[in-house]
């Protein structure tokens, strides 16, 4: 098993667009052909558009874009520009008089990183998808949905860390798989290969890690209290994508898309809480011959990998550090 490229899924084209000085943006997979998709959402707070297309009890087959973005439910508009884009190139569902594109739409919450007004829209939406069209973009760090993802939120934002969007991929003999994660959970970040914290809840000074999880023990209270005069609750939702040129149908997507949350549980601490929207698609674009427990097992793995990424390649922005600063503090203390 060696690794590869996110990009090396070329079935999916992904491009990404985001506003830096407003702190949000996001990131669209698109598939000309169609892709077969599943979801499993186990946060309780998900902003999300056109999900129930992918149960399996749904008549579409295919669709042929998701859209990850900021903006909380704002940012739904998003998806929009995306059709409007897939119309104007032929792309969808023939209707006859038309064809119409099946996307969906996951989004995480980042009003209090820049500007909270200004949210993804459809202009934004169509830019992303003209982008993964014509010009494949991605990259990992503080772009797309990922530009104002947060981590270690139980205290304020005054004490928590930038993160970002991460990949990973690898190809086990003609099976490839990989997974995006825009990364912006109420918990913790810790290496799943050595169980060290690497962002998440600050002390004070923010020179140092606190634990979330030891936060919300010390008292009952904790989270009531911190939320009780916020009318914006869900402040979270890490939000991933796998990617997978094994021929699997809805059912068993949603089922790799469920095992691909053990990579959240991982190295996410808390994770899956009624204060965040933590979802996973899982898609199909290809005709590769695999295991459904092989590709679930490597999925959550991936997913850990990811998870690291969008905690290494992220960058201080908005007055939050982000690990790489937190190591230079660390390092300067020696």
């Amino acid at each position: 098993m060696q690794e590869i490229s996110i990009k090396e899924l070329d079935a999916v084209r992904i491009g990404q667009v985001e506003n830096k000085k407003a702190g949000t943006g996001c990131t669209v997979f698109l598939c000309e052909n169609g892709m077969r998709a599943g979801l499993d959402i186990r946060g309780g707070g998900p902003a999300s558009r056109e999900t129930d297309l992918l149960n399996p009890l749904m008549a579409a087959q295919v669709i042929h874009g998701i859209v990850l973005a900021g903006g909380s439910a704002f940012g739904l508009s998003a998806a929009s520009g995306v059709m409007e884009y897939l119309e104007e190139h032929g792309i969808g569902y023939d209707v006859g008089v038309t064809k119409v594109p099946l996307v969906v739409q996951s989004d995480l919450f980042d009003l209090t990183v820049g500007d909270g007004f200004v949210r993804p829209d459809a202009e934004m939406g169509y830019a992303a998808a003209k982008q993964a069209m014509e010009d494949p973009n991605y990259r990992d760090g503080n772009l797309g949905a990922g530009c104002g993802a947060t981590v270690g939120k139980i205290a304020g934002m005054a004490t928590c860390m930038k993160t970002g969007i991460g990949s990973y991929a690898v190809q086990l003999g003609a099976l490839k798989i990989g997974a995006v994660v825009a990364l912006n959970a109420l918990g913790d970040v810790y290496d799943w290969r050595t169980g060290r914290q690497i962002a998440g809840l600050l002390t004070e000074d923010r020179t140092a890690f606190r634990s979330s999880p030891e936060a919300i023990a010390s008292s009952i209270e904790v989270v009531k209290n911190r939320f009780k005069d916020s009318a914006a609750c869900v402040t979270n939702t890490t939000l991933g994508v796998i990617i997978t040129n094994a021929a699997f149908d809805k059912t068993a997507l949603c089922k790799i898309a469920g095992m691909g949350h053990d990579g959240y549980a991982r190295t996410i601490r808390p994770v899956h809480t009624s204060l965040d929207g933590d979802s996973i698609y899982a898609v199909s674009a290809g005709d590769v011959q695999a295991d459904q427990e092989v590709v679930g097992t490597l999925a959550s793995e991936i997913i850990c990998q990811a998870i690291l990424r969008a905690v290494e390649s992220a960058t201080g922005a908005y007055g939050y550090p982000a690990a790489c600063d937190i190591g230079k503090q660390t390092e300067g203390e020696k």
